[in-house]
């Protein structure tokens, strides 16, 4: 137990607290003590009965069940590994402007979810964090199931065909690609290569509620220099990350 204590104490503020929502939410329905109804996302009961929780619970809550025990699973490590190395990496040190760019996430997803009818975001919303991940290292090597090796660019389009061939879905992960890409433009292409204001930089009150802290090491850094390839990196784990990718360099 001292030795869990110490590795969940040492998982990032955020990562953490996201992490340990999503199975207590996810246990809670699973085992019968929270209502599924009620925490999923619903036009009608949130617009019209205004039951403002679902757009969180719906972020947390994931419907567990023998055919979706093992997505669930995955969806986790996905959460805990990327989250973590965006979390320790890039936004090292600026916990507000992290937390700022999941809330902006998290309202995308909610926004779509309600147009298109997606009940669960956790799919979404876990793709658009490891969307960013894979566009500041995007000359990483990963390693996918069966051997198979390509640039962390192309994992969540491979993680797309993937869910597409053996369980027939993909709009939730294209969801989550689009406000990746979105959220990853805005932090970092428009105000770095079309010289636009920084439109994901956080209000004032974050940064009061969530200070800048001094951070030595981490995965990543912003992408300010291109370096070389990393060969060795996984996408189940790996101690060969990157340090990130250059926006328009040469």
């Amino acid at each position: 137990m001292s030795e869990f204590r110490d590795w969940y104490n040492g998982v990032p503020f955020f990562t953490r607290y996201w992490l340990t929502l999503t199975i207590v939410f996810s246990l809670f329905g699973r085992f019968g003590l929270l209502n599924y109804g009620y925490l999923v996302l619903d036009f009608h009961y949130f617009i019209y009965q205004f039951q403002i929780w679902r757009p969180l619970t719906a972020l947390f809550f994931y419907p567990i069940s023998p055919s979706t025990g093992f997505h669930f699973l995955i969806n986790c490590y996905f959460l805990y590994n990327y989250s973590q190395r965006l979390e320790t990496g890039m936004f090292a040190g600026k916990p507000a402007d992290y937390f700022y760019m999941l809330l902006f996430n998290w309202i995308c997803c909610v926004i779509i979810g309600l147009l298109v009818g997606l009940p669960i975001l956790m799919d979404p919303m876990v793709l658009s964090v490891l969307y960013v991940w894979c566009q500041l290292n995007k000359d990483v090597i990963v390693s996918f199931w069966f051997g198979t090796r390509f640039k962390a660019m192309y994992l969540p389009w491979v993680l797309l065909a993937f869910n597409l061939v053996i369980s027939g879905g993909g709009v939730m992960e294209l969801v989550g690609i689009l406000i990746g890409h979105l959220a990853f433009f805005l932090l970092f292409k428009y105000p770095q290569e079309f010289g636009g204001p920084a439109l994901l930089t956080p209000p004032n009150f974050l940064k009061q509620i969530f200070p800048d802290t001094r951070y030595v090491g981490g995965f990543g850094t912003a992408p300010q220099a291109r370096v070389p390839t990393r060969p060795g990196a996984t996408v189940f784990g790996g101690h060969n990350w990157g340090r990130g990718q250059t926006l328009g360099g040469n």
